[in-house]
């Protein structure tokens, strides 16, 4: 797990900042300096974080328990999709729907119905319904997946949360709160560190910034799991 070095930071902009009038005082300790009217990250401060958030997840995935990713954002979708998908681990990129970990087991019966219309899809059962009715279940399906896709194998709430923009997701990280979850989160100058466990200070609207961290913190859950299935290994 190599940790990007200060000119990795640098090139992907992960010290850009929010303009000054849209800042939160909280994250003072953060801000190295102001420059043309934007907040410029402390980026010593940035790798000191990132180190200690992905040796947090690295335990957490070492231990066999899950760690949700959350990005809702255009520009972080599909990076944590595909980065949450390489290490098996659960993520929600569509929108964040109201109770999906306050209200697990109803989220669970949707995914239910979801995977019965793939099962139905699939085995025969709707061979003898009309076209209409089967592209009516063929629409569902895919806005169901959508949506639930990312969460579909989540048998159980996750351990953790890493978000991307916490002011952005307030809603999951209030679900995640009400829980008592292990909540990261890539905070930019206008958020409050103090909301989550581990914030990583950084830039969350570059899509280069997010792939960095993200990717960073994804190797460090890819170690755990290693780790994980080794000592399993040497104790049969």
């Amino acid at each position: 797990m190599e940790k990007p070095n200060y000119k990795d930071l640098l090139d992907a902009g992960v010290h850009f900042g929010h303009l000054k009038k849209k800042w939160n005082p909280k994250m003072a300790p953060y801000i190295f300096m102001e420059k043309k009217g934007i907040h410029i990250i402390d980026l010593n401060r940035t790798a000191d974080s990132m180190a200690r958030a992905a040796n947090a997840l690295k335990s957490i995935a070492k231990s066999g328990r899950k760690i949700m990713f959350v990005a809702t954002k255009k520009q972080a979708r599909e990076i944590v999709s595909s980065a949450a998908q390489t290490v098996n681990m659960p993520f929600v990129t569509d929108r964040w729907l109201g109770g999906m970990m306050t209200n697990f087991s109803t989220i669970r019966r949707s995914v239910k119905k979801m995977q019965n219309i793939d099962r139905m899809l699939q085995d025969g059962t709707l061979a003898n319904v009309t076209k209409k009715e089967r592209l009516m279940l063929d629409r569902e399906r895919i806005k169901l997946d959508k949506v639930l896709g990312g969460i579909a194998d989540l048998n159980r709430i996750p351990a953790a949360v890493f978000i991307v923009d916490i002011h952005h997701e307030h809603i999951a990280l209030s679900e995640a709160h009400k829980l008592g979850l292990k909540t990261f989160g890539i905070v930019d100058t206008n958020s409050d560190p103090n909301l989550v466990d581990y914030a990583v200070p950084a830039n969350d609207d570059a899509s280069k910034s997010v792939k960095l961290i993200v990717d960073y913190m994804v190797e460090a859950i890819k170690e755990g799991l290693n780790e994980r299935k080794s000592a399993k290994e040497n104790s049969k």
